[in-house]
């Protein structure tokens, strides 16, 4: 029987999502925890992969398991062992050919800034406190809309058989003394958040202007894009599925 798993993490002390050799992972403690409490070895498959220091308000994986899961019962169980950096919230049952990665049909990221030193935010918010001018950059995030090849803010020499990405909403907003970055898409590529948050800034700092920008995306050049912002302010917020309402 399959099952989805809805958690969510803080990524601080984590080396991404993805399990590796001599590195905390996400993925590894929770296939740990499952594995130990279900009495049997447990592999799970994960919606996507987060880098080092990348948080998940929400997050989907699937496992097999062959008998019937009280989901009540191991949510409680699995919140009891697990680490406080990680937390479940629900257990599903699907079908046995849902897919945690395939099926996913949106992914939605959001990059927390603060402008000015916060003692209770630092760990999960970038600071940055040089003025930006959030109408430029909201004025240019309709490219981002009207383009689907982002080579140009993808890690260089990263494995994927397309660089091309459905961006269906994108936009900034303040609150108080935090902007937040909002962006929805059918896929990400590697470090392509991070990479169009530290672009924006230099729009925001109208050091670049929106015919560069768009010369950026036709280069398909990493080199020509901005800056990759720090991992901490980054967090994956909602993946939808077609059969789920979560």
């Amino acid at each position: 029987m399959r099952y989805f798993i809805e958690l969510a993490y803080n990524g601080t002390n984590y080396h991404g999502w993805q399990s590796q050799p001599n590195a905390a992972s996400v993925q590894e403690t929770l296939e740990k925890a499952l594995s130990l409490l279900l009495k049997t070895s447990i592999e799970i498959v994960g919606a996507g992969r987060t880098d080092a220091g990348v948080h998940a308000k929400q997050m989907f994986a699937h496992f097999d398991y062959p008998d019937v899961l009280d989901a009540p019962f191991w949510v409680t169980k699995l919140n009891s062992y697990l680490p406080k950096s990680i937390v479940i919230y629900n257990i599903i049952h699907v079908s046995d050919d849902a897919h945690a990665r395939f099926d996913a049909t949106s992914r939605t990221y959001e990059y927390q800034i603060h402008t000015f030193k916060d003692a209770f935010i630092s760990e999960g918010s970038w600071l940055y406190a040089q003025p930006l001018n959030l109408q430029l950059m909201n004025e240019a995030t309709a490219l981002l809309l009207h383009h689907t090849d982002f080579e140009c803010f993808s890690k260089a020499h990263t494995d994927v058989f397309t660089f091309n990405c459905k961006i269906t909403q994108a936009h900034w907003q303040k609150k108080g003394n935090q902007v937040i970055f909002t962006i929805t898409a059918d896929r990400f590529l590697r470090n392509m958040v991070r990479a169009i948050v530290g672009t924006f800034i230099n729009i925001g700092l109208e050091k670049i202007t929106m015919p560069d920008l768009q010369k950026i995306l036709d280069s398909k050049d990493r080199s020509q894009a901005g800056f990759s912002v720090p991992a901490h302010g980054l967090y994956l917020t909602q993946i939808t599925y077609p059969y789920l309402n979560a």
